[in-house]
């Protein structure tokens, strides 16, 4: 199995004639992505890239069924364009999109809350499943379909993750990055409890940052469940020199007061294995013996 998406996901596409989407959603149809349709309303009724294009989200949906949207929207588009995916009861929307006015992710937290739809991002390289579905930028070639799922704050360091994973000759069941923004649409504990729910999925390597309050959430969340699949993580940040303040919303809430051997520390109370550096992911995951 995987999480959010495989092979049969129908994925519609927002802003998808955009050079930016063109090229990426070429890359995802051609490693398999099932892209049912687009959005674009100065090229409604024609065809990109073999996909039907249409105005709006309800009238793509009046002609197929959609399962996923990804969004290339720029970030002051976003709130209409997740609304519009929310109205339309889109169970899983992926935002690209970096900056995104924090009063904007404000309402579309509000937005989302109670909805059918699930947000990914912003400012996210989205989400993969190795050889079946690519929802966003991830670079398709450096992934493999294996058991290890794989959640990140931290885009670059999210591909580095790959890599340990393929290292200890494991690969990825699912690739998820929530987003690089001080607000994301979901966080850790619904990625962790999916993949609790997923067979496929036996270990969980998560990537955090020191710049929000996320970490200390997966970790209570971790601490409370009965059973517990094995999660490998590493917070990045450890190095930056004391007292620096990185501006973003976990600094200006805390106050500076929990840092990243904080959060490190929180982790392991809770069941979690920690490691100081990036390269020691794929000895941890080797040492448990999958």
């Amino acid at each position: 199995m995987s999480i959010f998406a495989n092979k049969n996901t129908r994925v519609l596409v927002q802003g998808i004639t955009g050079t930016q989407a063109s090229f990426h959603v070429r890359r995802s149809i051609d490693y398999g992505t099932n892209v049912v349709a687009g959005i674009s309303p100065r090229f409604n009724g024609r065809e990109h890239l073999g996909v039907p294009v249409f105005h709006t989200i309800t009238e793509a949906k009046q002609a197929t069924d959609i399962d996923a949207t990804v969004m290339f929207v720029p970030a002051t588009s976003l709130k209409n364009a997740v609304r519009e995916a929310i109205e339309a009861e889109i169970p899983l929307a992926v935002s690209i999109a970096d900056g995104v006015p924090l009063h904007d992710m404000l309402e579309i937290k509000a937005m989302l809350n109670g909805s059918k739809t699930t947000l990914i991002g912003p400012d996210t390289p989205g989400l993969i499943t190795p050889e079946e579905a690519r929802l966003g930028i991830f670079p398709e070639n450096i992934h493999k379909k294996g058991c290890v799922g794989i959640i990140s704050r931290a885009s670059t360091l999210t591909y580095e993750a790959v890599i340990e994973t393929n290292q200890a000759r494991l690969g990825q069941s699912t690739v998820i990055g929530i987003g690089d923004d001080m607000i994301v649409g979901t966080d850790y504990r619904e990625i962790i409890r999916l993949f609790h729910e997923d067979d496929e999925t036996k270990v969980i390597v998560l990537v955090g940052k020191s710049d929000s309050l996320y970490e200390q959430m997966a970790a209570e969340y971790y601490r409370g469940l009965q059973r517990k699949k094995p999660i490998i993580a590493f917070v990045a940040g450890e190095t930056l020199p004391l007292g620096h303040n990185m501006g973003y919303a976990g600094d200006i809430i805390t106050r500076g007061r929990i840092t990243v051997q904080d959060k490190k520390r929180l982790m392991r109370d809770s069941g979690m294995i920690v490691v100081d550096n990036m390269d020691q992911i794929h000895s941890a995951l080797q040492e448990l013996e999958l």
